[in-house]
């Protein structure tokens, strides 16, 4: 099984959405692009021309209920409709703003008002959220795809490159979200350069993060669709296992807090069988096999790997660090995980490993033609096409983002010899103690994730020690005894400033954000509940 650099695949790139959809239409119309399902024994499939018709005949919808060049929210839940509904709004010369589903009305309103939003395509699941807003004009998102009788086609808008294409709002873990504009041409870098960095072998993707976000938009829809893959599109993350049965998907693009819990639930399923013992023999004989040639993973490991659809092939992973030992975990059963870096501000993938050549503990290297850099201080900084126009309304916090050129990303990292990336930590989160030493909370945190009894974990400085929250997993709740055994073990041969002084057990989740991230500076002591809304 070969790890070394090979060259970058090839595909033809493009200059927009309104080009990607024509593009596809045209070389292979009667190709799946998207299924979906309608009900629990039935699945819709879409084909690259349907996709294209939906997409321009919602477009003139758009168009003759809102005009162009103007602001349009898109709200609701995972759906071909959701999607129809981006495509309609950028091909219809306007700019789309998705907004998460999960805000409160009020919060929803001031993003609304804070992105000269002055129309809206909303599900009737969340229809309530805009129904206070005055001058709002609302579309309902079934329009998107209103079948027949929903009017005729219209031709798409080709846009410039400069034109701007969307505002998505970023999650927020350490304060306000903003408003990333993105353009036509970042999109359209995104999606070629990343294209030509990976292989979906066919797909199916399966589709599950939200749309609100550019890692589940671009990265789970845009790019695969680029590379001819199905997209099998996950409408209720309540059914999930009987959506992964019903998709077979070979590649899962997700966040590294869906890949810890997958893996807990496979031990967890192990040990309540008593196979504990068979699954670490099973385990050693197919790494030896491996040394050979063999490769016994999908025999040895069916029963598992059935709980994903049986066809499972690749994880695809961002959105935060990733401990090494989940990937070495499923590429123990045939599932390899290729980790990836990216921020909203990037469109948003900046770094990935390749099907055939990564690096364990590495978030991969660089997409083509964009640059990294590391400041004095330790910072990755990137430049380059899919770099974003900047905050929306916010000049100040732009210029601070964007330094001649190069966008800061807060987080500290460091290059190999070989270009791969490495991240150690972000640098709005660094304890500083007063005797100068510097400690990346993420280190400890890892370090406690680890543990079967731990949910999720936060460190933090309190009166210039360390405090580690913890979440337990619900079999280990208050189990003081177990959980001072385990500071004892972490703290083990650290030196004495980076040794866990205190441990806090919760008895609830940490308030996280919709991308599952714990938001730090809600949870720290002392912190607001409540995010103040975007102005």
């Amino acid at each position: 099984m070969r790890n070394r650099n090979y060259p970058y695949y090839e595909h033809p790139d493009i200059s927009s959405i309104a080009d990607m959809l024509e593009q596809e239409a045209e070389r292979t119309p009667d190709a799946p692009a998207f299924r979906y399902r309608l009900k629990k024994d039935r699945a819709e499939t879409r084909t690259r021309l349907d996709a294209l018709k939906d997409a321009k005949k919602a477009a003139g919808r758009v168009s003759r209920t809102v005009g162009s060049g103007k602001h349009v929210a898109i709200i609701g839940e995972n759906s071909y409709e959701w999607l129809v509904a981006f495509f309609a709004v950028l091909g219809s010369g306007n700019v789309a703003v998705p907004v998460d589903k999960e805000l409160p009305a009020e919060e929803t309103a001031a993003m609304i008002r804070g992105a000269d939003v002055t129309a809206a395509i909303v599900s009737d699941t969340y229809a309530d959220l805009t129904a206070g807003i005055a001058d709002l004009t609302v579309i309902p998102m079934k329009q998107m795809t209103a079948g027949e009788d929903g009017g005729e086609e219209e031709p798409l808008v080709h846009p410039a490159t400069e034109d701007l294409a969307c505002i998505f709002f970023t999650s927020g873990t350490s304060g306000q979200s903003k408003g990333v504009m993105l353009t036509h041409g970042n999109l359209a870098a995104e999606i070629s350069q990343g294209a030509r960095m990976v292989d979906m072998e066919g797909g199916p993707v399966f589709s599950v993060l939200p749309y609100h976000h550019t890692f589940g938009l671009v990265v789970t829809v845009f790019i695969p669709y680029h590379l001819h893959a199905p997209i099998w599109i996950c409408r209720s993350l309540k059914r999930l296992k009987e959506e992964l049965q019903a998709g077979r998907p070979r590649v899962l693009p997700v966040v590294p807090l869906f890949v810890e819990t997958l893996h807990k639930q496979i031990m967890n399923g192990i040990r309540k069988k008593g196979k504990e013992r068979a699954f670490r023999t099973a385990v050693r004989l197919s790494r030896a096999l491996l040394k050979l040639g063999i490769d016994l993973r999908p025999r040895l490991f069916r029963e598992i790997r059935e709980q994903f659809g049986g066809e499972l092939r690749m994880i695809f992973c961002g959105g935060a660090y990733l401990d090494p030992m989940y990937i070495q975990a499923f590429r123990d059963i045939g599932v390899e995980i290729l980790n990836a870096f990216g921020a909203t501000e990037c469109s948003p993938g900046i770094a990935i490993n390749r099907n055939h050549y990564h690096r364990d503990g590495s978030v991969g290297l660089m997409l083509p033609g964009m640059e990294a850099r590391i400041s004095p201080e330790g910072e990755v900084q990137i430049r380059g096409a899919i770099v974003m126009k900047g905050y929306y309304r916010k000049p100040e916090e732009t210029a601070e983002a964007l330094r001649d050129g190069w966008y800061a990303t807060g987080d500290l990292g460091y290059l190999d010899p070989d270009g791969f990336l490495f991240l150690t930590g972000r640098m709005k989160n660094l304890i500083i103690l007063s005797n100068g030493e510097n400690i990346s909370p993420e280190e400890l945190e890892n370090d406690f994730r680890r543990d079967p009894g731990v949910k999720d974990a936060m460190v933090y400085e309190e009166n210039q020690t360390i405090v580690a929250e913890i979440c337990p997993e619900e079999e280990f709740a208050g189990n003081e005894a177990y959980f001072a055994e385990m500071k004892q073990k972490i703290n083990q041969g650290r030196p004495a400033y980076k040794q866990v002084h205190r441990i806090v057990l919760r008895k609830e989740d940490f308030i996280r954000n919709t991308s599952k991230k714990i938001v730090r500076y809600k949870n720290v002591p002392g912190a607001p509940k409540a995010e103040p809304p975007a102005q």
